[in-house]
């Protein structure tokens, strides 16, 4: 079995969340995901998942330096970010991609699969 980040992009321009949809664009979103969830979860592929703040919410922390220093704000700017995620446990990336696929029509967007690296010997 391989781990795979399905991965929700969002216009950085709008940054969406929940307070800010209209209620029966959540409503929609909240159903789809949560039948994507259902699904994962009778499979036994679901990991975790999250939905993730905008990144004007963010604060960047760095301590590389003689001093801590946190910015409010994002680390980089982007035209686009990780609005949320899954997080999946299949067989290979075919399967992964088979999810995408059904997670991208649930939620009528696309949806980035990537793969976890996994360290020289396992």
């Amino acid at each position: 079995m391989s781990q795979f980040l399905l991965s929700v992009p969002h216009d950085s321009d709008e940054e969406p969340t929940m307070e800010t949809m209209d209620p029966a664009e959540l409503e929609a979103a909240l159903a789809a995901t949560g039948a994507i969830l259902e699904e994962l979860t009778s499979t036994g592929a679901f990991v975790f998942a999250g939905g993730l703040m905008p990144p004007s919410s963010a604060i960047t922390v760095d301590n590389t330096g003689d001093s801590l220093s946190t910015v409010n704000g994002p680390f980089v700017e982007a035209p686009e970010y990780l609005g949320g995620f899954w997080v999946i446990d299949v067989a290979d990336e075919r399967a992964a991609l088979d999810w995408a696929a059904r997670a991208s029509k649930a939620l009528g967007g696309r949806i980035e699969v990537r793969a976890f690296q996994v360290p020289p010997g396992n």
